[in-house]
């Protein structure tokens, strides 16, 4: 089967054509570049993304913190984590950078804020 892909990996933005046989990317042409294979080949067999999300806060001038995962995640973990995000309060002073959660999800990565919150 072959899957057509736009690269976002630099400015060249190449038409990619992923040759996939059982979920696995076989050849990957139409990139100009090692980085749109690598890209390629992550996009069918893990696909990651940053999760930015908001959270409630208590008792501040904010209603709702934006947040952050601080490095991406599995594309299938994007609803469980997003159902942790929504049972999580913030009641006290953020800075933007403060770590919400340590290794949220066991996944080895933090769940920052990314705005002042106070």
């Amino acid at each position: 089967m072959i899957k057509n892909l736009i690269c976002i990996e630099c400015p060249k933005s190449c038409a990619l054509a992923l040759d996939i046989e059982n979920c696995r990317v076989v050849k990957v042409s139409g990139n100009q570049c090692p980085k749109g294979e690598d890209y390629g080949k992550a996009e069918i067999e893990n696909p990651l993304r940053i999760l930015t999300a908001t959270v409630l806060c208590q008792g501040l001038s904010l209603k709702m913190a934006p947040v952050r995962t601080d490095k991406p995640i599995p594309k299938a973990k994007i609803q469980e984590a997003v159902s942790e995000i929504r049972k999580m309060r913030i009641g006290r002073v953020v800075q933007s950078g403060d770590i919400l959660a340590r290794d949220f999800l066991g996944l080895g990565v933090n769940l920052i804020a990314t705005r002042e919150c106070g």
